[in-house]
């Protein structure tokens, strides 16, 4: 899981498997494999960073 910050402050965890789209619009928004869409403050880059911190994590386990 990763934590991002919704558009409203508030942290979650998401499992970045459920990914399907990240677009900055100008907000960054996620799109999940469900349909659902997440406003988050983060940039792309900063989910795509966290994501690949994420996987790496996963691969040294």
């Amino acid at each position: 899981m990763i934590e991002i910050t919704k558009i409203n402050g508030v942290k979650i965890l998401v499992n970045p498997h459920l990914f399907e789209v990240v677009e900055e619009t100008p907000d960054t928004v996620i799109t999940l494999t469900t349909g659902r869409k997440i406003i988050v403050k983060e940039s792309r880059q900063e989910i795509k960073n966290l994501v690949k911190l994420y996987r790496k994590d996963i691969l040294a386990e």
